[in-house]
């Protein structure tokens, strides 16, 4: 590092005590310097190439000419918290991290009960999708370790409720009616806890769909039958992106005619 210019073996001092992302406090507390003094750095450093902005007052290295080779941002997942809080990450991206899933997904899906301006992201090279939730549907996370990060991420359970809440955030019903397989399939699948969360969350359509998916691959009859008293008078969707003309009467639901063919 002593070869570096003197400015770089600043900014590596400023990424060495705070972590992977930097605002002007960072700066000023590490270099003991007043906070002006500390933005008009942030501005030079960025124009240099050595930071890159992420969001207003927030800074990553940049990854194309960082100041040193483990200061790259690697992980997106550390500037969530900085970007969406109160939030956590959910759905399609949870599922891969609890093993349920084969299949790899290219963004981060991202529930958060602050206002969402874009539901589609583009921040520091990563697609983001975001769904806002209201504070009644934050519940059931776990937390996880990126670098020096905390990262919220819902538990396993919450995972299955959110896609069945919102099958477009697990990537359409298929792959959640997967996911809920190979869930059932895990030393950790708790029916109760699944029970529990959708009386939580409150919406007609989860016991409905829950219910019709536990019925029709036969994976807990005492849970389907408890759904099954759940269920409102009202028809929805098995999946609200899909066309379904056909209609499931034991579960007050519109099904896709592929999903009819099944029974």
């Amino acid at each position: 590092m002593k070869n570096l210019p003197i400015g770089k073996q600043r900014l590596s001092r400023v990424l060495r005590q705070a972590g992977d992302l930097i605002d002007a406090d960072d700066v000023a507390s590490t270099l003991q310097i007043e906070c002006q003094v500390a933005n008009q750095l942030l501005a030079r450093w960025t124009k240099q190439g050595a930071l890159k902005r992420v969001s207003r007052g927030l800074y990553a290295p940049s990854p194309i000419q960082s100041v040193e080779s483990e200061h790259v941002l690697t992980d997106p997942w550390v500037i969530v918290p900085s970007l969406f809080s109160p939030c956590y990450v959910g759905g399609r991206t949870a599922v891969e991290l609890w093993d349920l899933t084969e299949q790899i997904f290219k963004d981060i899906v991202v529930f958060t009960t602050a206002p969402v301006r874009s539901k589609h992201q583009l921040i520091h090279g990563t697609n983001f999708t975001l769904k806002k939730i209201g504070q009644q549907q934050f519940f059931g996370t776990a937390s996880v370790w990126r670098s020096r990060t905390k990262v919220l991420i819902s538990d396993k359970h919450k995972t299955i409720l959110d896609m069945l809440e919102y099958p477009a955030v697990g990537g359409g019903i298929q792959h959640v009616s997967d996911c809920l397989q190979a869930y059932f399939a895990d030393d950790q699948s708790d029916s109760h806890k699944l029970f529990e969360y959708a009386s939580r969350i409150g919406n007609g359509a989860v016991f409905k769909r829950l219910g019709f998916l536990v019925d029709r691959f036969a994976l807990d009859p005492m849970l389907a039958e408890a759904c099954r008293a759940k269920i409102s008078a009202g028809l929805a969707k098995l999946d609200p992106g899909i066309e379904s003309p056909r209609v499931s009467t034991k579960w007050h639901l519109r099904i896709p005619d592929s999903w009819a063919k099944l029974t």
